[in-house]
């Protein structure tokens, strides 16, 4: 494990870090193609999202917290993968992690965790796009077990131009 991990904890994100993390996503936001959320959110209007990752089940929200102010370093999340019934057994991840906490292996705990987390429930695939070009998060994923298997061209627009999405897929 790399260092600094003795001090992170992950635990279900709660209530009470609403604010943290909604600062945490703006900043991906603002600043980056990583999510094509082109408008910041307040904490009320990302209540719905954490609220619909409860402690258990397939729909998780999972927090790093650490240091000596016990900051909010990362979160990652399994979510619905489409509406329709049919793909009830399929979950979305995805994983951010504080600007100033990259190259920390928060991404990596955060995900060691969300599929230890995963592994009693009944979800068959998850599947994780990422906005390209983004080596590190490409190569999390294939440290997960992760395959490419498409992408979408040009399939979304940010900041005047048009970004890739590959998407990958990984057996549960």
């Amino acid at each position: 494990m790399p260092s600094g991990h003795t001090e992170v904890q992950v635990r279900p994100g709660i209530e009470g870090d609403l604010a943290a993390l909604t600062a945490l996503y703006n900043h991906y936001v603002r600043e980056t193609p990583i999510t094509f959320d082109t408008t910041e959110f307040t904490a009320e209007e990302r209540r719905p999202w954490l609220l619909s990752h409860p402690e258990d089940g397939p729909y998780r929200l999972l927090v790093a917290q650490g240091g000596d102010s016990q900051e909010i370093l990362g979160y990652a999340t399994s979510s619905p993968y489409r509406p329709k019934p049919a793909y009830a057994t399929s979950v979305e991840i995805s994983v951010y992690v504080a600007p100033d906490a990259g190259r920390r292996g928060i991404g990596t705990l955060l995900y060691d965790s969300l599929f230890k987390a995963l592994a009693d429930e009944d979800v068959h695939r998850a599947y994780a796009g990422i906005a390209r070009p983004n080596e590190a998060s490409e190569r999390l994923h294939a440290r997960f077990g992760f395959r490419h298997v498409g992408t979408y061209r040009e399939v979304g627009r940010k900041f005047g131009r048009y970004w890739d999405v590959a998407w990958y897929e990984k057996d549960l």
